[in-house]
């Protein structure tokens, strides 16, 4: 018997087979959940083509999937009122979604980030999680869960991650006040902070390559991480064995983060 048996729930966020949602959402359907997904519109559905791709990968011939733009409420409006309508109730969500213009991701230029930027990358790196907090809490009746991803840039200055480390830092504050007022609806709210992973969003962030082998250095584990274990703390956590863990960042990262020097 599956930690997720009988658990419903959505995903947003998966871009390809290499990201972080990818990698959750084979470890919670392996674990017996059944998941919803999102992915980005575009007018040419490059990105709906890439998503069902990589679902294919996991079996999902045939995925409950919608086009959504987390900056936009009426299109989250369309995201949770179809899930209401076909599951009826729903007991997780996955946000593995954030943005940065890449022009204000560059090794030294922080400083240079303009309000159009900065703005932007809070309102879909963070903000999003509130607004989908707000919509998914009256589906689950029965309590839930909901997590986000998160890097330690978020905690301390990482070159090049610059703004999206501002972002990461209010996903992290929103969470835990999420996780205060939603607690007495048993509705859990955590962030899980991953090391360096070769995805799309990664590629993004100047000097990502030096990245990489620092952590691998620096990390108590010697290494870098790998998706499945991120995948496998996520369903930790969305399952019954975290019934009391809310308001957390959990940091998947080799050991990474514990390190000063």
């Amino acid at each position: 018997m599956g930690l997720m048996d009988g658990k419903r729930g959505v995903v947003f966020g998966i871009a390809n087979d290499r990201s972080y949602a990818w990698y959750i959402t084979k470890q919670l359907i392996e674990a017996g959940a059944e998941c919803a997904f999102t992915c980005l519109p575009d007018p040419k559905g490059k990105m709906e083509n890439r998503c069902r791709g990589a679902l294919k990968e996991l079996g999902q011939t045939d995925p409950w999937l919608m086009r959504c733009d987390a900056g936009n409420d009426q299109d989250l409006d369309a995201v949770f009122e179809k899930l209401g309508k076909d599951f009826g109730k729903i007991d997780f969500v996955v946000h593995s979604i954030a943005f940065a213009d890449r022009e204000f991701l560059k090794l030294g230029n922080f400083h240079q980030t303009s309000r159009e930027a900065w703005s932007q990358a809070l309102d879909i790196s963070a903000y999003s999680l509130l607004a989908m907090s707000q919509r998914a809490a009256p589906l689950m009746t029965d309590g839930g869960s909901i997590i986000a991803m998160t890097y330690y840039g978020g905690e301390k200055v990482i070159p090049g991650y610059n703004v999206m480390g501002i972002a990461k830092a209010a996903l992290e504050h929103t969470t835990r006040y999420l996780a205060a007022e939603l607690g007495e609806n048993n509705i859990r709210v955590n962030t899980i902070s991953g090391g360096p992973l070769r995805t799309l969003a990664a590629s993004a962030v100047g000097g990502i390559a030096e990245m990489f082998e620092h952590q691998k250095r620096k990390a108590s584990l010697r290494r870098n991480i790998e998706g499945e274990e991120v995948g496998n703390t996520a369903v930790y956590l969305l399952s019954g064995m975290a019934s009391g863990v809310t308001g957390e960042n959990i940091h998947v990262d080799a050991g990474f983060s514990i390190v000063g020097i």
